[in-house]
């Protein structure tokens, strides 16, 4: 790839349809000073000044598409509460298409409130139900879904599962298939209870840790045989295109039974790995849905990557940071 053929990619983000699929959350932040302890109980007292919100979980993912271009559509099941009312705003005001979110009297949307002092987390309250999505959920949920990749035949279809119940077994297996029907590319990010439910996905991409974990498997080093190793077994289990392992300091790991190579990750002054690898799943899957190159695609991947854990907090990707470091490190 050429200087000219990277800003012809990165000019092509714009006119790609991506639909992200998954569960969706609100982070809310509440910052303050502890100055005594309560006499009511031995726990600090919070003088609470500043409130804050953001996207979290797949529309977080659906952001850092946005921040790269992508046209994205965002399909999930929030709660009928005021929660709910402010993700559809946010996500709305952030460029992001609303019409497959659905609103759902038995679950609340999932919130998380962290208490902060002095940069210091000292309390986290989740509001939340994990359970599966019931009967009267799922099947208007999957043929809204459905309808709309008949419609609008987007590029890339990303799920993004955080267990909170969205992507249960009978949505993914049915969202799959008629991906696969019309011939988009797909793209998870996996958690462990829905881990081998994701058959004949194009990309396959967990970190080490739930690959640990989903395949119950003791990997004691990260080399090029382990890794081969474990593509090996997943693919039995998926029959999937694409292994795409995130190996934390270690880089990135690859694999689409022809090509495959472990990119180690560049130097950096580390302030965050939170929201890492949606911007990872964002940018590997636009990278391919766009080039059909794993290499390319894990070398951006890996890039995006390590450029949101340089900043504080959950960020999108700089979409002209990453083409500068691109054009850097990749021609």
């Amino acid at each position: 790839m050429n200087s000219t053929e990277l800003q012809e990619l990165f000019d092509r983000m714009n006119d790609l349809e991506v639909v992200v699929i998954g569960d969706v959350m609100l982070d809310t932040y509440w910052w303050g000073n502890v100055e005594r302890i309560s006499p009511e109980a031995p726990v600090p007292v919070v003088a609470l000044h500043k409130r804050e919100n953001r996207l979290g979980g797949a529309a977080n993912v659906a952001l850092n598409c946005r921040a790269l271009g992508a046209k994205v559509a965002l399909a999930t099941i929030i709660g009928n509460d005021s929660e709910g009312v402010m993700v559809k705003r946010m996500a709305h005001e952030a460029g992001i298409d609303t019409s497959l979110v659905m609103e759902s009297a038995l679950r609340p949307t999932t919130t998380k409130i962290r208490v902060l002092s002095r940069s210091q987390q000292m309390l986290r309250i989740d509001d939340e139900v994990t359970d599966d999505l019931f009967t009267d959920e799922e099947h208007p949920f999957i043929d809204k879904v459905l309808r709309y990749l008949q419609r609008v035949k987007p590029g890339l279809v990303i799920f993004e599962d955080y267990n909170k119940g969205v992507l249960k077994e009978n949505v993914i297996k049915r969202v799959m298939e008629h991906c696969k029907e019309i011939g988009i590319v797909t793209a998870v990010d996996p958690k462990k209870r829905n881990f081998l439910a994701y058959k004949g996905v194009t990309i396959f991409k967990p970190n080490l840790k739930e690959v640990r974990e989903g395949l119950n498997l003791f990997i004691d080093k990260v080399d090029a045989d382990s890794m081969n190793m474990v593509h090996k077994a997943l693919r039995e289990q998926l029959g999937h295109e694409i292994t795409f392992i995130t190996l934390s300091e270690k880089g990135v790991y690859f694999n689409n039974g022809f090509n495959s190579g472990i990119l180690p990750s560049h130097v950096r002054n580390i302030s965050d790995v939170s929201g890492a690898g949606d911007t990872v799943i964002a940018t590997a899957g636009i990278v391919y849905a766009l080039t059909q190159d794993e290499k390319l695609m894990a070398g951006m991947g890996n890039l995006a990557g390590g450029l949101v854990c340089e900043e504080v907090g959950v960020v999108s990707v700089n979409k002209e940071k990453l083409k500068k470091e691109c054009a850097e490190v990749l021609l």
